[in-house]
């Protein structure tokens, strides 16, 4: 059945006579046939002429149209209406006077439309008339400026002639005080720089758009793969020749002042850039392969992370046990968790968290992160002799309230560790175990005393990162898992009978993967008599924890992410993938 738009559309074009009337209704009849709009199916076929078509809509309802081929809006006004609501109401955002927003809309009779998007930007609306066509392709151009422009670098450099000596003949902007600066802008992205220069800013600058912790560059046979990780996952987002490899690996080479010569072994680096005014360090690891050098960057924007526990999403009870044990004067606080679960996060949060004017706090990290004023931060330098152990002993004499270890790595760092706690300092550090319990067994596979590890630790945690639904588009899962499995992975008989559980299923807004942004799932074991006791008397760990859980309400990562499973907050899927049971 015909949309009421195109029976308005269908009177207006014959009564501006640009169709004979039995062309118009062959045409109408075809066009419904094929599920199409009657304005599609004309453009498509041609039987109007688009400019003629606009001018006597615009004519008919006193409203101007526009060329959009010709409109570039600014990223300013795009800003106002997000890409996905501009592609669902088919409405492109023009320019933005005060309170007044124009818009090219395809359909200017829908009134409810211009209502939603009036509520959604609040702002006034003025409509211009364009075609459904014009308006998505205009979408595309304008909210894509960086994508439609690492294309066409692709283009061009395929098209390009191969140079002598790749990497070698590029031209490099020249290095600031701070950094490289790297203006954000398509148009600076695009300036005079050589197109390889051009490609390796473009694909930083998209990474950091899209809130991406690393950038992959790996080499295969033929090919040539780009992948950002975002919220823990890995995604294809670019293929350039294979021939530029080379060229690209220089590039990121000079930037991070390392042997552009050197391909036979591996190679860390690190810059930092400025993009749209912030401060970004960039750690690189160069690993050669059997197809070329791979390279990896990680991106560390201070400007994504808050350093507030609250904002972390523990829950009440870990939080809880967290805040206790940051405000004891002395003893160890000990994160595990692998890497990229958020253990530094943490441990930042919890130092913001206790600072201040009076207490001395100094850390000690390979490498130094995230920069801190007010505290006192110290960078491993291994081939300069200077360890996480040495740091640690000049540390003690440097009067210190506060003491971040990075990670502990060997018995003599360990042992320095537990006797600062032991004798009034506040320790903070990670461990690289399964769960907290597993951390005591990890200490004492290292030399530690059990009475040691007792009497220094105040509080072992775990930490895992979960991905959080997509709020616009999860849907609940129906029918829900049987109930002997569901109680299987950890829900409890009482929980199941008004039991709600979601699922991704992907939108434009999450990039069709069903999953926005991460949250931290934390574990903690607060060492109380009864723990201490235990430990000392070699209990397993097996044992703890099932006290721990039952006689003082441990919340462990699989429960803590059952929980948000319950909240609606993410999957079992999601849980069950960065979890392991509480019990074998």
């Amino acid at each position: 059945m015909a949309s009421s738009f195109d029976k308005k559309l269908k009177q207006i074009v014959r009564k501006y006579g640009l169709m004979n009337d039995t062309d118009l209704d062959a045409a109408a009849v075809a066009a419904e046939e094929e599920g199409k709009p009657l304005e599609e199916y004309l453009l498509t076929n041609k039987s109007v002429d688009e400019a003629a078509l606009l001018s006597a809509i615009s004519r008919e309802i006193n409203i101007p149209p526009i060329d959009l081929s010709k409109v570039t809006v600014p990223d300013e006004v795009l800003a106002v209406l997000p890409q996905d609501l501009a592609t669902y109401y088919q409405i492109l955002p023009i320019s933005k006077v005060d309170n007044m927003l124009t818009v090219a809309v395809s359909n200017p009779f829908d009134v409810l439309k211009l209502d939603d998007v009036r509520i959604v930007t609040g702002h006034e609306i003025r409509p211009v008339v364009s075609t459904q066509h014009s308006i998505l392709d205009s979408i595309k151009r304008n909210y894509n400026k960086a994508e439609q422009a690492i294309e066409s670098l692709v283009e061009n450099l395929e098209a390009a002639k191969k140079a002598k000596e790749e990497g070698e003949e590029f031209v490099i902007e020249d290095k600031k005080e701070d950094g490289y600066e790297l203006d954000a802008s398509t148009d600076a992205l695009m300036g005079k720089d050589s197109p390889v220069v051009k490609l390796v800013n473009m694909m930083i600058y998209q990474a950091v758009k899209n809130r991406a912790s690393d950038i992959h560059i790996e080499p295969y046979d033929k090919t040539l793969r780009v992948r950002y990780r975002m919220d823990g996952k890995l995604k294809e987002m670019l293929s350039p020749p294979k021939r530029l490899l080379n060229a690209i690996t220089s590039r990121i080479k000079i930037m991070s002042e390392l042997d552009i010569a050197e391909r036979r072994i591996p190679q860390d680096g690190k810059f930092k850039l400025l993009i749209e005014g912030r401060h970004i360090d960039f750690r690189v690891s160069i690993l050669p392969t059997i197809h070329g050098e791979k390279t990896v960057l990680r991106i560390l924007d201070t400007s994504n992370l808050s350093y507030n526990l609250e904002d972390l999403g523990f829950e009440k009870k870990c939080l809880e046990d967290m805040r206790t044990a940051a405000k004891a004067p002395y003893g160890m606080i000990i994160i595990t968790g692998p890497t990229g679960s958020g253990k530094s996060t943490t441990l930042y949060s919890i130092i913001r968290e206790i600072m201040s004017e009076t207490t001395n706090i100094v850390t000690v990290e390979d490498p130094v992160e995230y920069q801190m004023d007010g505290v006192n931060q110290v960078q491993v330098n291994v081939k300069q002799g200077l360890t996480f152990a040495s740091a640690l002993r000049s540390i003690l004499r440097q009067d210190p309230n506060v003491i971040l270890v990075g990670e502990i790595r060997d018995m003599e760092t360990m042992d320095i560790a537990v006797k600062a706690a032991l004798t009034g300092h506040l320790v903070l550090t990670t461990l690289h175990t399964n769960d907290s319990t597993q951390a005591i067994l990890r200490m004492v596979d290292m030399g530690v005393d059990p009475f040691m590890v007792s009497a220094a630790t105040l509080l072992f945690s775990a930490q895992r990162l979960a991905r959080k639904l997509c709020p616009y588009c999860k849907q609940k899962l129906e029918p829900l898992p049987p109930k002997e499995e569901l109680l299987r992975v950890g829900f409890k008989e009482s929980e199941l009978e008004n039991l709600t559980i979601y699922k991704p299923v992907g939108c434009n807004r999450c990039g069709d993967t069903g999953y926005k942004g991460r949250m931290a799932l934390l574990e903690t074991l607060v060492v109380n008599d009864e723990i201490e006791r235990m430990i000392v008397d070699g209990a397993s760990v097996a044992d703890i924890k099932r006290t721990a859980i039952e006689k003082y309400g441990m919340i462990t990562v699989r429960r803590a992410g059952l929980l948000k499973v319950m909240a609606g907050l993410t999957s079992l899927e999601e849980v069950l993938s960065v979890s392991l049971p509480d019990f074998a």
